[in-house]
């Protein structure tokens, strides 16, 4: 697994974690501009979701061009000595 896959996995991963820990903002303060912090807190974390969601897509796009530049890089290089290998340059 590579790196850029694993700040992936924690960009989609943190929205659940901090969600379904609810005892971490099941309280009605600190309120802000009169909103109790239970509601709040996930209005913000609708708003972080969506940052690390972006995040995560844009991280996958360039794995996923690295890894098919990679591979064609692989089977280019592979074709190249494939056509030389063997061959003496002469007609027998």
């Amino acid at each position: 697994m590579t790196p850029a896959r694993v700040v992936i996995a924690l960009c989609l991963i943190a929205p659940f974690v901090a969600m379904l820990w609810v005892s971490s903002y099941a309280k009605v303060d600190p309120t802000f501009i009169g909103i109790p912090f239970f509601y709040w807190y996930q209005m913000l974390w609708v708003l972080i979701s969506t940052a690390l969601t972006g995040t995560a897509y844009k991280l996958w796009q360039r794995d996923q061009k690295a890894r098919r530049s990679a591979a064609g890089a692989g089977a280019a290089r592979a074709e190249g000595t494939k056509g030389t290998a063997g061959s003496d340059g002469g007609d027998a």
